[in-house]
């Protein structure tokens, strides 16, 4: 499991695609767990932690498509 002590997106997102699965913290919102390179959003959670998950799975969709076109 990794801390992340403030939001950081690109280096969650970093984090996330670099060991495909797991666990990470971050302060404000929590236990965020990822699999497949996605973040998984839990059956009942915050509004802040939701929009926090798509904007991280959407980061991670725009890094995927630009590595296919490059």
């Amino acid at each position: 499991m990794r801390i992340f002590p403030v939001y950081a997106p690109k280096l969650i997102v970093k984090h996330a695609r670099i060991f495909v699965s797991g666990v990470v913290w971050v302060k404000d919102l929590g236990r965020l767990e990822f699999d497949k390179g996605r973040f998984l959003l839990p059956r009942q959670s915050l509004p802040q932690v939701k929009q926090a998950i798509v904007e991280l799975n959407q980061m991670i969709e725009l890094q995927h498509n630009e590595a296919k076109t490059a």
